[in-house]
């Protein structure tokens, strides 16, 4: 492999072309030499920004020498198949999140790369932001006192007619596309260790997929709840909160900051209330530059992926989805 980390795009996905393209390009650790598509007019103009060639399939693109790592932005009942077959072509994977709809096929997954000395990674990007290693601090640092509770929620607004994330042949519903993000955090700021308490889904103006959802977690080791809420049919809300027995903190903005946001962190105690406010990041670069050092090391942490995975999957049994 070339010190540069050379990377090939499947599909021409809005993520692929607004977020992650730009930034494997500005990345210097990162080049984008080759897109591959079912449409060809459209992944020429995806390419031609970044001096890409294109390729006419998939298959073509894993089999490419000049392509030592692959973005899979595809839908979600098409990334075990790709992944897998990326794995098994012998190229690094950054796969858009989740990974897969299946708790053991994401552990399968995970294994093959391990078993290849391949970099797997689950482009979750917000845990790779300062913010919330920031608001971990002041936890431990026990700012709230004993941590009592945790409410998030991540919701957007109607999507289009036609949107693949309501196509439940491709893999659809609120729960993959939104859900992910406060179970995400829910795990990152509490640990491994939440069990389901309970979770409902409804699919909203008739939609043939889940458009809202919610569950109630309990961390195992000591009783924190956890309250967390998605939707794809409702007013815009991206942020959480934490509660303990001395204070509480909340966050918005907390899932998809812009790059030039500058996050800030709200403590409310008995003393009054205060703010953190904290340099801009940009998630999507932490995120590529992660990645590429993962490619470097042959390896990609997996434990928080296989966690999500099997919160994932409780959740949708407790739901009944």
């Amino acid at each position: 492999m070339t010190d540069v980390v050379r990377v090939g795009v499947l599909g021409c996905a809005e993520i692929a072309r607004r977020r992650m393209l730009p930034a494997l390009d500005r990345c210097p650790d990162t080049r984008v030499t080759a897109v591959a598509s079912r449409d060809p007019a459209r992944a020429a103009a995806t390419a031609e920004p970044y001096g890409a060639r294109v390729l006419p399939g998939y298959a073509a693109l894993l089999a490419a020498p000049d392509v030592d790592a692959v973005y899979v932005p595809l839908p979600l009942a098409l990334h075990a198949e790709w992944t897998e077959a990326a794995l098994r072509a012998g190229k690094h994977v950054l796969a858009e999140k989740p990974l897969t709809a299946d708790a053991d096929r994401t552990a399968e997954l995970c294994a093959l790369a391990r078993a290849r000395g391949l970099a797997l990674m689950e482009n979750v990007m917000f845990v790779h932001h300062g913010q919330h290693t920031r608001v971990r601090q002041l936890v431990a640092d026990g700012a709230l006192g004993e941590l009592r509770s945790f409410r998030a929620e991540f919701t957007v607004p109607r999507r289009p007619e036609g949107d693949i994330r309501l196509s439940p042949e491709l893999g659809g519903g609120a729960l993959w596309d939104t859900g992910v993000y406060p179970l995400r955090a829910a795990q990152h700021l509490l640990g491994p260790d939440l069990a389901v308490v309970g979770a409902v889904a409804a699919a909203t103006s008739g939609s043939a997929v889940d458009t809202a959802g919610s569950a109630l977690l309990r961390r195992t080791t000591d009783g924190v709840a956890a309250h967390v809420s998605w939707g794809l049919d409702h007013a815009y809300r991206s942020g959480y909160e934490l509660t303990g027995s001395a204070g509480r903190l909340t966050l918005d903005m907390a899932f998809t900051p812009p790059a030039g946001h500058r996050p800030v962190v709200h403590l409310h105690d008995a003393s009054g209330s205060r703010e953190y406010v904290l340099e801009a990041e940009d998630q999507v670069a932490n995120t590529v530059a992660e990645f590429a050092a993962a490619v470097r090391r042959g390896t990609a942490p997996q434990a928080d992926t296989l966690a999500q995975a099997r919160l994932l999957a409780d959740v949708r049994r407790a739901a009944t989805i």
